[in-house]
């Protein structure tokens, strides 16, 4: 059996460093590799990624097709084979993250429908694709749409927090405006009655 003091580098895995400038017989002397003169001979010297010499690089050649929305909502991934690694139960974010099937519990989470699903699972998530739905309720689970604004936090992104603070703000003047104009409301009709 071989002891520690016997390990070593598998042959060919680690080689001395390349020593240049020592000379003509070592086959990298006098230049060192570089090569006679030129900006590729100077310290410092050489061209940038992807320069071409001036010609149309390649990065600019070829045609440019579409954007990436910096507004998109993004989502986690379940899919409805991945539940059935779960017991059969109640199944939120913070029971997928647990698991490991995502990795933040307080961003959002959409279920899609790829693979089988066997046993009742009462699954919550942000969203659902209609086929993950069918899947789930035909294998008599049920399926609860949490709401965005509910599940707002420090990790959710920026746009969806902002939408959430509107929505909490529209609703708090709606009611502050609603019951002084119910109780003005209400008087009228009792001095005309």
């Amino acid at each position: 059996m071989p002891e520690l003091h016997d390990l070593k580098p598998t042959q060919g895995s680690r080689r001395d460093r390349k020593r240049v400038g020592r000379g003509p017989g070592s086959g990298t002397g006098k230049t060192s590799g570089r090569g006679h003169k030129g900006q590729g001979a100077r310290s410092g010297g050489n061209v940038r990624l992807g320069f071409e010499g001036g010609q149309m690089p390649l990065q600019r050649r070829i045609p440019k097709r579409g954007f990436t929305n910096i507004n998109r909502t993004e989502y986690q991934v379940v899919n409805v084979r991945d539940l059935t690694r779960l017991d059969a139960g109640e199944i939120t974010p913070e029971v997928l993250h647990a698991h490991g099937l995502i990795r933040k519990p307080d961003q959002l989470v959409k279920v899609l429908g790829m693979g089988q699903i066997e046993g009742a699972y009462q699954v919550s998530a942000h969203r659902f694709s209609s086929s993950a739905r069918e899947k789930i309720e035909a294998a008599g689970g049920t399926v609860t749409v949490l709401s965005a604004g509910a599940e707002v936090s420090a990790g959710t992104p920026e746009p969806e927090r902002s939408a959430a603070r509107a929505a909490d703000a529209v609703g708090n003047t709606g009611e502050a405006s609603s019951a002084p104009g119910g109780e003005e409301a209400s008087e009228a009709e009792e001095e005309q009655a």
